[in-house]
């Protein structure tokens, strides 16, 4: 069975039978205990909580939403496997926002077997997983294929600068704009009472890391990108997070006895939580997904919290496949030129993205270009070197 089909189930497991050149493994076969297979395809007629073992006993949580159920998968929906209070179900997948990631379609080709063994194994400890690579070998992507195929929903992406915080990726709160709306509440109202506590779920937004730790009942795919930005101390600032499953808002803790519960903005667009007592403890632990262009060291204890992948750079094949899903193109005879010398010209230069061959193989095709004595320029300028645009020497 190549790619194109749908996975089955077997003994509790999904497997997909090798016997196309483009989707079998190297190895042949898919490893029997894989729950995400590394295509990029939905599970088929399985959904991942039938398949997903419970966690680690020092991996459990048990975390509640506050949310009153409905019945209805709303705020508050009660897990399939016992009577406890989650979170709703993921928000769909962003499908412009993905689309522009994966491409219209999924490559066709499997993932490298190191990679869908670590994937697994980060799903089943309930790990973060830590992806290097250089530039363009598809490390923020992954994400995307790991909620995409295990269907995760919408994945909440945490961009890291170097002024990102812990709080940050928490929660936000607009202290000021709340003293603001008091003020010209006071000057309406004749009021000269200050804020009170029923108001300030109006002021605070939870972050993607505080989202996805979120009592949801099947993990969330949070991608914390290019950590390598990162502050000096943010990597051991997540420790306690990652290790806690849960943390609290001092805003909320603090008027816990007025307010014991507190509405409050999420990540996700038009979707709202309720907050009990000011702290957040997560159920399914979610899928943490790390990128870093290995341009820094991390912390020892750090990295022993976390399982390492490194993605190499692509091959013709998977380049292909790259091509094939943005563009639809891979069998341009110009396309498959332009690959070979893609690698060629990576090879040389140290490394190049593949998003630079897509913008090459766009040129040539969407535009019927005939290369000419100028194209060498223009490859030139399109392929440049990533270590001299990003200042290295």
């Amino acid at each position: 069975m190549s790619d194109g089909e749908p996975a089955r189930r077997h003994n509790g497991r999904v497997h997909q039978d090798s016997g196309s050149a483009s989707g079998a493994l190297p190895s042949g076969i898919p490893r029997p205990w894989w729950i995400y297979q590394g295509t990029g395809r939905p599970l088929h007629d399985v959904s991942l909580e039938e398949i997903l073992p419970p966690p680690p006993p020092w991996r459990t949580f048990g975390g509640v939403s506050a949310c009153p159920p409905d019945g209805d998968g709303g705020p508050g929906a009660l897990s399939d496997r016992d009577d406890t209070p989650t979170e709703p179900p993921a928000p769909p997948e962003d499908e412009q926002d993905t689309a522009r990631r994966l491409g219209a379609a999924p490559l066709g080709v499997r993932s490298d077997p190191e990679e869908a063994d670590l994937v697994n194994a980060a799903l089943i400890l309930r790990r973060p997983l830590l992806v290097t690579g250089r530039p363009g070998t598809g490390k923020s992507t992954l994400a995307y294929r790991i909620s995409r195929e295990l269907g995760l929903g919408r994945v909440l992406r945490w961009p890291i600068t170097t002024r990102s915080t812990l709080r940050a990726g928490l929660y936000g709160y607009d202290a000021v704009g709340r003293v603001h709306a008091a003020a010209a509440g006071q000057a309406s109202e004749g009021d000269t009472h200050e804020p009170g506590p029923e108001d300030i779920g109006d002021f605070l937004q939870l972050g993607p890391l505080g989202t996805a730790m979120l009592p949801h009942r099947l993990p969330r795919v949070l991608l914390i990108d290019e950590f390598d930005k990162s502050d000096i101390d943010l990597p051991n600032d997540l420790l306690d997070i990652f290790e806690a499953g849960e943390y609290s808002i001092p805003e909320l803790v603090r008027i816990r006895r007025r307010r014991p519960a507190v509405s409050v903005l999420t990540d996700d667009p038009e979707r709202s939580t309720v907050i009990a007592s000011g702290r957040v403890r997560c159920s399914a632990f979610p899928v943490v997904i790390i990128t870093s262009n290995g341009e820094r060291d991390f912390p020892p204890a750090f990295l022993r919290r976390c399982l390492q992948l490194r993605l190499p750079d692509p091959d013709a094949d998977r380049l292909a496949a790259i091509v094939a899903a943005h563009l639809g193109r891979a069998d341009d005879p110009r396309a498959r030129e332009l690959i070979q010398m893609f690698l060629e010209r990576s090879e040389r230069e140290g490394g190049l993205a593949a998003d630079q061959l897509l913008n090459a193989v766009y040129l040539v095709t969407a535009q019927s270009h005939v290369p000419g004595p100028e194209w060498e320029e223009l490859l030139q300028a399109v392929w440049h070197r990533l270590d001299s645009a990003a200042g290295s020497t």
